[in-house]
Parts: C-alpha cells; structure tokens; sequence
C-alpha cells in the first residue's frame, strides 16, 4: 500500500530516543517518526495530535508511566499499534504491559537489526488491518449503492413466500426497514392505456411508474414506506401505521390529476404478522387486476369496503350516497361488474378477516365480532356458519388441531 505510516517515540532517555531515530531505515519501512516524546503526558497528547499508527514506548518515564499511557491509548487511539521498550529487570512489569494487548517489545539495549525486523512485522498487521478495513469500506459502499436493488430483491421473496421467518426478521434489520409486519400493503396497478392515450414505449412506461412512485411517498410522507415493483411492474406498498382513507382517495386522485392515468389500487389492513404478508399481496394484486376492468363507481365501491368493512353502519345506501349516484343504480352496476351483491362482498370481506383473526390471534368471539363490523356476536356467528359452513369457535378449534 502507497502510505507512510507515523511513528511516535517516547522514552526518557534522549540517547535512546536517538539511538532508535538513526538506526532505522524508516523510508523502507514506509514510516515516518512523527515527533518524540520524553514523558507519559507528553506522549499521550503527541500520539493523539498526529493519530500515529505506532508507538515505541518506554515503560518507565515520569509523570506518566508507559502502562498508564498504553491504557489511555488503547481507549482512545485503539487502532495504533504498540511497541514496548524495556529493560530486564522490568520484564515482570512488561508482562503486565502484554496483558494490555501490546504488539511487540524490545530488550535494552536496542538493537538496530531486531528493531527493524520488530517493526516490519508490526507494518504487515496495519497494511493487512488497513486492506481488511478498505475491503470493507468498498463492500459497505457497494451495499449502499445497491441498497434499493437488494429490498426490492429481498420483498419480492418475501411476497413469493420463499423466506423463512427467521430469514424475513433478518433481512430487515438488515436492510434498516422496521422489524415489526407493515400495517398496510397495497398494489397499485396501471393499465398500458388510459383516457384514450396509448403508452407504448418502455421510456414512456418508467417515467410513469417513477412519477406515481414520487406521487405514493409524497402523499405518505410521516408514515414508513417501502415499495418496489414487482414481477409484471405492479407497484408494491409495505406501510407502518394506519393511514387515513382519504390518503389512500389523495394517491389516485393526484396520480389522475397530475399524470392523467386511471390506476386500480387496494390497500388491504395486515392483522397478521410478517407471514400473513405474501398471502395480503396476492389478495392484493388479485383485486387490482380484476378492478383494471371495473368502472370508477364501482371499484370505489370496494375500495370503500376494503377500508371500511369494519364500521357497522357501512351500507349500500350510504356508499351510494357518498358516491352522488343513486342506491338502486350502484346496486345493478355493483353486480353486473364484479358479479356478487353489494352485501355479499361486503359479507364475505368481513368473514374472511374474521377467519384472519380466529387463527392468528386469542381475541374472543365478540371482540372479533366487534373488529369485522358486527353489533352483535350472534350475528357474527350466524354470518360466519353460512359462509364457512361452521360456527367461529368450532373453525378456531379444528384450525388449531391441524
């Protein structure tokens, strides 16, 4: 490596101090002596003014004796490496020195030729510590170069089902995304044309795609965001928090406004944990796919049961009304697109999070009742037998004994 590396030299004694100085070919080495030091005190300040990479520290100095110093050091220069210089007698106080991870010493009276090879064995560990480090620095930098190529990897995965849970809590510590289930996933899907206007180039469609992505996190702004794109170019939501309806009626409106494209999404509620992902996704990109072909009317329409399925009061009447059109008009236009009533989807949705809840959390009957929209756990449970074909407690029970 084409670096030189500082070397401070600390000893009491100023012959020794000169001694080590002029006995060393410190240009071979690729080493330069940044100053010399004849106290602890003295070295200390040095070392860390000039952030040496090597220490030559005599053990017994005043003021500060060398332990003292190579604690100092340890704690707040710990990448330097340290040479210790001592006497015979002091061997037993050198053995101490070890013990604070010293890399090397040398016996008074220095000799030129063993110093030398002392210290071209301490610059092979800073020049292997530093290549370790560089490789490192280039990988962390690779990593972060390429951070949205590897979440976008890694959630495509996971929607496939392809990951353990062990492997999803993993990756996203990772990949600095919350550790917790997102709140809210959602699929927003754009037909190749809208309004009358074809979009047949691939530049036109990723412009597109780019500008409803910077439309999705700006109306998002204060709630965690991932998203990405997957297989077939559907954009993916993972959401932390519950954000509002009308934030979800903000994303589509201001994606028609601004761009001029009509977009089908669903953004579906997760009482689940992290395994419960994948199954919301492909519910998901389900509904948006056959809501590509349904009129605005009545994919609001679900879109309001989607978000809203557990408000008791939701009805048709009061859809409609939200919606300015009339309660026998929805209801015709409702069925003859997406082929089931108004009351059976609505039926249907909430039974299907009750089934949800019954198997992956110990809420009581009623409480689920209550989360799915219904005023009483009677009618819960007489919804729930005609669509499942048992009553909740009995499908809890046989759920869990599989």
């Amino acid at each position: 490596m084409n670096r030189t590396w500082k070397v401070l030299i600390a000893d009491d004694e100023a012959i020794i101090r000169e001694g080590i100085l002029g006995s060393v070919d410190w240009d071979r080495l690729g080493l330069s002596v940044a100053g010399e030091a004849e106290d602890g005190e003295e070295a200390l300040e040095k070392a860390l003014d000039e952030q040496v990479d090597i220490l030559l520290v005599d053990l017994s100095m005043p003021i500060m004796n060398g332990l003292t110093l190579i604690g100092h050091l340890r704690e707040r220069l710990p990448l330097c490496k340290i040479i210790i210089i001592t006497g015979h007698d002091e061997f037993n106080y050198a053995q101490e020195a070890i013990k604070l991870e010293v890399d090397d010493y040398i016996l008074k009276p220095v000799n030129p030729a063993q110093l030398t090879e002392v210290l071209e064995r301490v610059v092979k560990k800073i020049e292997a510590t530093a290549a370790k480090e560089e490789l490192l620095q280039m990988a962390a930098k690779q990593i972060e170069k390429n951070f949205a190529l590897l979440r976008e990897r890694f959630c495509l995965e996971w929607m496939e089902g392809e990951l353990t849970g062990e492997e999803i809590e993993e990756q996203l510590a990772f990949l600095r995304m919350p550790e917790q289930a997102p709140d809210v996933v959602g699929v927003i899907r754009w037909p190749e044309q809208s309004k009358g206007k074809a979009f047949f180039s691939e530049k036109d469609r990723q412009l597109l795609l780019f500008a409803i992505e910077n439309i999705v996190e700006e109306c998002l702004q204060g709630y965690d965001l991932v998203h990405f794109r997957d297989q077939v170019g559907m954009i993916v939501l993972l959401i932390w928090g519950s954000p509002d309806k009308r934030v979800y009626e903000r994303i589509e409106s201001s994606i028609d406004s601004y761009l001029k494209i009509a977009v089908a999404a669903s953004f579906l509620p997760n009482p689940g944990g992290l395994a419960a992902v994948p199954g919301l996704y492909a519910e998901a990109k389900s509904a948006v796919s056959k809501d590509s072909r349904l009129s605005p009317f009545v994919r609001r329409a679900k879109e309001i049961i989607e978000a809203r399925f557990g408000d008791p009061e939701l009805t048709l009447e009061g859809v409609a009304n939200e919606l300015n059109v009339s309660a026998v008009y929805l209801s015709r236009i409702f069925k003859q697109e997406s082929g089931a009533s108004f009351v059976s989807l609505l039926t249907h949705t909430r039974i299907k999070a009750a089934i949800r809840l019954l198997g992956e959390t110990e809420l009581s009957m009623n409480e689920i009742a209550e989360r799915v929209g219904y005023e009483s756990q009677h009618y819960f449970s007489t919804s729930f037998k005609k669509v499942v074909g048992l009553p909740p407690m009995q499908y809890r029970k046989s759920s869990a004994g599989q």
